[in-house]
């Protein structure tokens, strides 16, 4: 549905965006994610019409968008900040773009109510000031303002990032069920991992202006395809071959492969040996956090973290003997860029 064909984007001399290229299909939710200054919002704000790419083309079902004025796209935006007026009630605001289209009044109160409906606002709360609103209440006021005349496409820059954690946590499962329950097309900009991986039908990480890896968030995950994209999503043990050879992993015959890494949840261990493939280590370091535990385990020199759920029966200690178990198809391996 939504295509980005050669796009490049220019501030004066500096190439913000270089070359992109991608496509993202009708009724889906995609995600752009990356860390501050990498061209995700730069993306957003080309697809919405705020700017106009340098070079190459910016199409919506086929029909080339780039020189279309932005009231014409049939995009509705949700901005980081939600760009609200903050005098008016939620219901002006949410009836704003239909009253500048002149929509007749009866049009615009079913409209309305009709929104207040999905987004999970009652009448008393549509005739607040925003201004007089919660965070989350506004949130919800600003995507059904964005969705008041219809869109095609819903773009979300950012939308959870001023709010509290509960909140976000709580939000992001109103905007997924949300979007399933309507089917309509979603991009969205975070750089939140977490947020990408919990609503997210495919992901494009971004790097300094360019798209690492495109996928499913298992795919992007499990199988990171390069080195940033590994680092950036979760966290992961670095492993040189040395500590390949401590573990008792694989070794790539090949001399491609430099950089070596595995997540914490495949590292698993236990206070009995039930398997002679186990390595003995010893518990170094311990981090609580209620359910979940993250344990940093030394085997002979080289230090593992494990993320383990807790249990009352299974709580382990600094200075534990503990054996582990890691598996070599579980292991990330790149070439490190020269």
């Amino acid at each position: 549905m939504i295509t980005f064909k050669d796009v490049e984007i220019r501030y004066g001399d500096f190439v913000a965006v270089p070359k992109l290229n991608f496509t993202v299909q009708e009724g889906e939710f995609f995600t752009l994610l990356g860390p501050s200054g990498c061209g995700k919002t730069t993306t957003l704000r080309a697809l919405a019409g705020f700017l106009k790419p340098s070079h190459g083309r910016v199409e919506v079902d086929g029909v080339d968008i780039t020189n279309v004025p932005i009231d014409e796209r049939q995009i509705g935006m949700v901005f980081q900040s939600y760009a609200l007026f903050p005098t008016m009630t939620a219901f002006d605001n949410i009836a704003f773009g239909l009253k500048v289209e002149k929509r007749p009044a009866a049009y615009i109160k079913e409209r309305v109510h009709e929104l207040a409906k999905m987004v999970d606002l009652n009448e008393e709360q549509l005739e607040k000031n925003v201004s007089n609103m919660s965070g989350g209440q506004q949130q919800r006021v600003a995507i059904a303002r964005a969705l008041a005349k219809k869109p095609k496409i819903l773009v979300m820059d950012e939308p959870l990032s001023n709010l509290d954690a509960k909140l976000r946590k709580s939000l992001r499962k109103d905007i997924k069920n949300f979007q399933q329950k309507f089917g309509i097309t979603t991009v969205y900009v975070t750089h939140d991992q977490e947020e990408a991986l919990m609503l997210s039908d495919r992901i494009a990480v971004f790097n300094k202006g360019k798209i690492e890896q495109i996928g499913h968030s298992d795919e992007i995950y499990n199988q990171s395809a390069t080195e940033f994209v590994c680092n950036f999503i979760g966290e992961a043990n670095q492993l040189t071959v040395k500590d390949l050879e401590r573990l008792k992993l694989d070794i790539p015959e090949q001399d491609n492969y430099d950089s070596f890494y595995i997540r914490p949840e495949k590292v698993s261990f236990s206070r009995e040996c039930s398997d002679e493939r186990q390595l003995e280590g010893k518990i170094v370091h311990k981090e609580f956090y209620g359910m979940y535990g993250y344990y940093s385990i030394d085997i002979q020199g080289t230090q593992l973290l494990s993320f383990q759920r807790e249990s009352k029966a299974g709580h382990h200690q600094i200075g534990e003997v503990v054996f582990v178990d890691v598996k070599s198809d579980n292991v990330l391996k790149y070439q490190s860029k020269k």
